[in-house]
């Protein structure tokens, strides 16, 4: 470094005002183009400003022509002082992050609503918020992969699920060969799950499921979901020719919109293809069925361990149905279906 100077300072202490002059100009230039290849903002450390300070003073008014580093008025305000704040208490530079807590409330609100950014926008201002504007509002819902605009018409299959999820309710079939007097019979049962709380409404079992017999189940959930306090607002069942317009009729006759899904479309049904996978796994699969009471005795018992006992990971690992545990006691362990069906909770004193 030294080898660089001592030529310069040289020619500086020969040099007459005119060369000077030139030489400075020279130099603006060159930082200039220097300036030019590198980012927009540089940020100094402390001792760097002083560093700046302590020289550029000796400038004086000049400095105005050849201070490119900072502007003029950052510079007059480091030298009376204005921005000597310590580093560790001085804030980042660039805009304030969104606290957590608002981007948590914005995106609630796109999520539950489907809003746009500018109606969310009004949204927060209508909860004291604000300290947002519409561009923030925008980046937070595209960084999160949401839309920022609104969602128009009925858009997808998820989204309908979602805004529906707590009066929205699928059917489908179970089925089970039964040893009977006259062999292996196929038996049948109709259920219905919720989509929000997973709630279960399950028909006992016949061999030969008639459309009268599907009618009647479909009339008994209405009923037995009314008893419990479960609004039924949507249906959605796949392409089973047992599912008859008579079964339909009762839903309609009751405002429930009625939706059939494609065929071979399982996934538009999932939650009613879920269920049918978990009873038959956890339950059906251990037993050779013998008799229409014993399989009704088998989903009897897993539907009540479905809704009290056991975890739902949808649910953060609580049961549909929520009972008041003790939670103080010694672990006792409840079982089901000759030990089949596990749970663990304490009991009470």
């Amino acid at each position: 470094m030294p080898k660089l100077f001592h030529p310069l300072l040289k020619m500086i202490a020969h040099a007459t005002h005119r060369d000077l002059a030139a030489q400075v100009q020279y130099l603006k230039v060159e930082n200039e183009i220097l300036r030019s290849k590198r980012p927009k903002r540089i940020t100094v450390t402390p001792a760097e400003r002083s560093r700046l300070v302590k020289f550029g003073k000796k400038v004086g008014s000049a400095i105005r022509e050849l201070i490119t580093i900072v502007t003029p008025r950052t510079f007059a305000r480091w030298v009376s002082g204005g921005n000597s704040k310590p580093a560790a208490t001085r804030r980042k530079p660039g805009r304030p992050q969104t606290p957590e807590e608002i981007r948590q409330i914005i995106l609630r609100i796109a999520e539950e609503s489907g809003f746009g950014y500018t109606r969310i926008l009004g949204e927060l201002k209508k909860l004291g918020i604000h300290s947002v504007g519409r561009t923030t509002v925008r980046k937070i819902l595209i960084e999160a992969g949401h839309d920022p605009g609104p969602t128009r018409g009925e858009g997808t299959w998820d989204e309908f699920l979602k805004i529906h999820a707590k009066t929205l309710w699928a059917t489908d079939f179970l089925s089970k060969k039964v040893w009977t007097i006259g062999g292996l019979v196929d038996y049948y049962m109709v259920f219905f799950i919720n989509i929000e709380t997973r709630r279960v409404i399950m028909s006992t079992a016949i061999a030969h499921p008639a459309n009268d017999w599907v009618t009647q189940q479909a009339r008994n959930f209405v009923m037995e979901a009314e008893d419990q306090g479960l609004d039924v607002g949507h249906l959605i069942h796949d392409c089973d020719t047992k599912y008859t317009e008579r079964f339909d009729r009762v839903f309609e006759s009751d405002g429930v919109e009625v939706r059939r899904v494609g065929p071979a479309q399982p996934n538009m049904n999932a939650f009613a293809e879920r269920f049918v996978q978990s009873i038959q796994q956890e339950a059906l699969d251990h037993f050779v069925v013998l008799g229409e009471k014993h399989l009704n005795h088998i989903v009897s018992e897993y539907v009540t361990h479905y809704h009290e006992e056991r975890p739902h990971q949808a649910l953060g690992n609580a049961p549909p149905v929520e009972l008041k545990l003790a939670q103080y006691g010694e672990v006792v362990c409840r079982e089901r279906l000759g030990g089949l069906l596990r749970h663990y909770h304490r009991q009470a004193a």
